[in-house]
């Protein structure tokens, strides 16, 4: 797929132009702190490219699921803040998406300023099924740039959502693959096409149809794929065993039962449990054997003989890819099959593997676990454009960027 850049732009000249830039700003929040900031900071080398190329920047970036319209606790402002911090210099904050405030502010711009506008999806439009709706929003987006504006996608978490900031801006202004999105396509590009193996793929969280794509498109492709976190209960039931109060899907048992009978030989499921008499991070706990199951009590973690298990497989592999915990690593108790899988990843790719973290609640884990982002060869920004991309689907806000020949 060819795109042009952000270096084509800058190549181009910047000095002078308003650039409207879709980051993905989509930090966790406790409160009005801010928790992992590591999407602000994978969002700033573009940005700060296009300030000191003399660029009038003009973010666009959304925060949580709001419905359509202004809800102060999922307001930029805290956002805006810490990139002003990552900048080293001020950044704005529009009181409204395209609004009077956001115009104003946008007319009074000067070369190197940048203004970071309230949350898009404030504006129902942006999420919006009506191609009219939508195109309306970009067309006042595209206001606040000017006619000899340009548009820069870097918001990789969002580029599989056909929204007005990610495709309909595109159709509008000269548009651009930022340094962020470039780069993720490159490293997905790469555990796809240019894979060294073993290869492993290490798939966590709470649901088998949040991954049912992902693991019918990698399960023939790789040489082991591991499963831990909620989504493991559910296998654990199709082979037979109880499961007692954990996280299910009765639905998609014989999906699970079928996936198993086709790729029993690639697919690793844990061998131990560790179960908890309620959620909570006080809970007493006990081990359980999955081959007997347990009957009371939730399962919240992959047990210790389990962590051995997929680390002795995760240190021989030499593509890596991570995405999902192995359990509730938010609660101490249960945050040691995380720390463990993570552990071997950054042991194999010490060791020459190439790991991918796939984003998300794979990242939080990380940073909350105390691993340098560095110990592993890339962690993305986007779960679930990763995941998409992975699976072979056509992403909206990629392909709107192609170059027609």
């Amino acid at each position: 797929m060819a795109v042009r850049t952000l270096e084509d732009l800058l190549a181009e000249g910047v000095s002078g132009r308003g650039v409207l830039v879709r980051s993905d700003l989509n930090v966790p929040l406790d409160g009005g702190t801010i928790t992992d900031p590591g999407r602000i900071a994978a969002s700033v080398p573009t940005i700060a490219a296009l300030v000191d190329a003399g660029a009038k920047v003009i973010v666009t970036a959304h925060l949580g699921r709001p419905t359509g319209e202004p809800d102060p606790a999922l307001s930029l402002a805290p956002v805006a803040a810490r990139l002003a911090e990552e900048l080293g210099r001020n950044v704005q904050l529009a009181g409204d998406v395209v609004g009077s405030d956001a115009l104003a502010r946008a007319e009074g711009l000067t070369d190197g300023d940048v203004l970071l506008l309230e949350n898009i999806r404030f504006d129902a439009r942006e999420t919006s099924k009506d191609d009219a709706e939508r195109r309306a929003l970009a067309r006042a987006l595209v206001e606040l740039v000017g006619e000899d504006g340009a548009f820069v996608s870097d918001g990789f978490g969002v580029v599989h959502r056909k929204q007005a900031s990610v495709y309909d801006v595109a159709t509008l202004l000269p548009a651009y693959a930022g340094g962020l999105v470039a780069a993720e396509v490159a490293v997905l590009r790469k555990l796809t096409s240019e894979v060294e193996r073993p290869y492993a793929v290490v798939l966590g969280g709470s649901k088998v149809s949040d991954k049912l794509g992902v693991i019918e498109a990698l399960a023939p492709k790789v040489d082991t794929l591991v499963i831990g976190g909620g989504m493991a209960f559910t296998f654990i039931k199709a082979q037979g065993s109880p499961v007692g109060d954990s996280l299910m899907q009765d639905d998609m048992i014989p999906t699970c039962t079928d996936l198993l009978d086709k790729y029993g030989d690639v697919i690793h499921l844990p061998h131990d449990i560790v179960v908890a008499d309620r959620f909570a991070a006080d809970a007493d706990t006990s081990i359980a054997m999955t081959r007997d199951g347990f009957t009371e009590g939730m399962g919240l973690d992959i047990g210790p003989g389990t962590v051995d298990r997929f680390a002795t497989v995760l240190r021989e592999a030499k593509t890596i890819f991570w995405n999902g915990p192995s359990g509730v690593f938010e609660f101490e108790k249960f945050a040691e099959g995380t720390r463990g899988v993570a552990e071997a990843i950054v042991e194999a790719t010490r060791n020459g593997a190439y790991s991918v973290v796939g984003g998300g609640d794979s990242a939080a884990a990380v940073r909350a676990l105390g691993i340098p982002d560095e110990a592993f060869s890339h962690i993305s920004t986007g779960g679930g454009a990763s995941l998409e991309y992975l699976e072979g689907k056509e992403l909206p806000g990629l392909s709107v960027l192609e170059v027609k020949a």
